[in-house]
């Protein structure tokens, strides 16, 4: 079925989050935060594990609602859409999860033709043409008749990330788009997330642990950390920040503002031991 999309609001940025508050159970996870994602730019979302990182994906994606605050995609509140208005704004967006989660038992050309197939009604033909453009601008053109199971993990990456503009989404979201990856395979697919993004005019957003190669082409950060925003700028800003999260994450180092350890009693306790007197 071809459901049309909706009308894109071209003012303003793409992504606009206000406020956001969001729990699992009685956990807190994301507590009042507000970013906008202008268009056309590669965003990038760091933080600790468990920071939130990839609750604000499912936000936007609509997979999850939010306590209160609100998600808007090119002026749609997500949260509050119905499921056939949901469809119509997932439409624009394109996925790469983390580890590239292709389908196993289909070629390289059929996991591409995919979403072509599944929200459009071209022809066979063009679809054939548009498969072996993307597999082309990722390099993998001569690998269209391979299984999941016959490519590298890197190739299997660029696979999904040619999976992800199949249909020229303005807008891309990455889960962990590095994660894995040898340091070739990392550098091609930064070097193919930017290149990729400045030629669809999409907005790119980044969920990643890799600093330097997000700040290398991303055009704005933000740090997530105790469910706020602890942080935001442009990679020069941040690389002459003097403030101890970012230099804890710009410079890898191991003490500083973001625990190592999950927030837990004292060790002693959890064994049972009573204090020394």
């Amino acid at each position: 079925m071809n459901v049309p999309a909706a009308t894109p609001v071209t003012d303003g940025p793409l992504v606009d989050i206000a406020d956001l508050h969001f729990r699992y159970g009685a956990r807190p996870i994301l507590s009042g935060v507000t970013m906008q994602f202008g268009r056309g730019r590669v965003i990038a979302v760091m933080g600790g594990s468990g920071s939130g990182k990839t609750t604000i994906l499912r936000l936007i994606g609509g997979q999850l609602k939010a306590e209160s605050g609100a998600v808007r995609v090119g002026g749609q509140d997500v949260g509050a859409l119905g499921e056939r208005d949901l469809y119509a704004v997932r439409r624009r967006m394109g996925m790469l999860f983390q580890f590239g989660a292709l389908f196993t038992d289909m070629s390289v050309f059929e996991n591409v033709a995919f979403p072509l197939r599944e929200h459009t009604d071209l022809s066979e033909e063009l679809i054939r043409d548009l498969v072996l453009m993307k597999l082309n601008a990722v390099g993998l053109r001569g690998a269209h008749e391979l299984m999941p199971r016959e490519i590298s993990g890197g190739m299997a990456r660029r696979v999904a990330l040619a999976r992800a503009v199949a249909l020229d989404p303005e807008l891309i979201l990455y889960d962990e788009p590095f994660a894995g990856l040898d340091p070739i395979s990392l550098g091609v697919t930064a070097n193919l997330i930017r290149s990729l993004t400045d030629a669809l005019g999409a907005t790119s957003v980044l969920v990643t642990h890799d600093v330097s190669e997000s700040l290398a082409i991303a055009d704005y950060v933000y740090f997530i950390a105790s469910g706020k925003v602890a942080a935001e700028g442009t990679p020069a800003d941040l690389a002459r920040s003097t403030d101890p999260f970012v230099r804890q994450f710009v410079d890898g180092a191991p003490d500083g503002p973001v625990p190592f350890h999950y927030p837990a009693p004292s060790y002693a306790s959890d064994l049972g031991l009573r204090p020394s007197r």
